[in-house]
């Protein structure tokens, strides 16, 4: 059974330069930087039967190529942050495609997505990480920016259950024509 999600690749120009901002923030477990990445649609376990339902859904999506940029560092979780971040700047571009891409899976029969969408790059995934450490390194860090980059495919990644951050294996992409 197969754990799927859409997404968008980071560059690796970019993902180099999110790397050398790892460390300073005691137990937090960094993301290798070839995972990087911007989570369109979480999809979860699901069947091989499903898995297939759901690929030809998603050929049928239609979008233009856009750029994106990177824009400061945030953290999830509140008082207890779970996970630090690289947000990524609103994009009308990147709402349509995301659309799309809900409207294709819920056309193979997933139920709609209940989270708010928040386009982000996971850099790291904290476990008992201190706040006043958290937000000392968003801090030292908020001005970070990179970009822009060119998106021109989304990809269907593949995980193993895990507590997250990889390894993500590239099923199928799709060009933005």
């Amino acid at each position: 059974m197969p754990r799927l999600f859409t997404g968008l690749e980071i560059p690796e120009a970019i993902a180099a330069r999110l790397a050398l901002l790892q460390g300073g923030v005691h137990g937090a477990r960094w993301i290798d930087p070839g995972n990087y990445h911007i989570t369109l649609r979480f999809i979860g376990d699901i069947d091989e039967a499903t898995a297939l339902e759901i690929e030809t859904a998603l050929g049928h999506v239609r979008a233009h190529p856009f750029s994106l940029r990177l824009s400061g560092l945030d953290w999830f979780g509140g008082g207890k942050p779970h996970s630090i971040h690289a947000r990524v700047e609103h994009s009308a571009a990147l709402d349509h495609l995301r659309a799309a891409i809900e409207r294709a899976c819920q056309s193979a029969g997933l139920p709609p997505e209940r989270r708010k969408f928040t386009p982000h790059v996971t850099i790291a995934r904290c476990r008992g990480a201190n706040l006043r450490e958290v937000r000392d390194f968003v801090s030292a860090h908020g001005l970070f920016s990179a970009g822009p980059f060119e998106v021109s495919r989304f990809i269907l990644y593949s995980a193993r259950p895990s507590r997250g951050g990889g390894p993500y294996i590239a099923e199928r992409a799709w060009p933005l024509a």
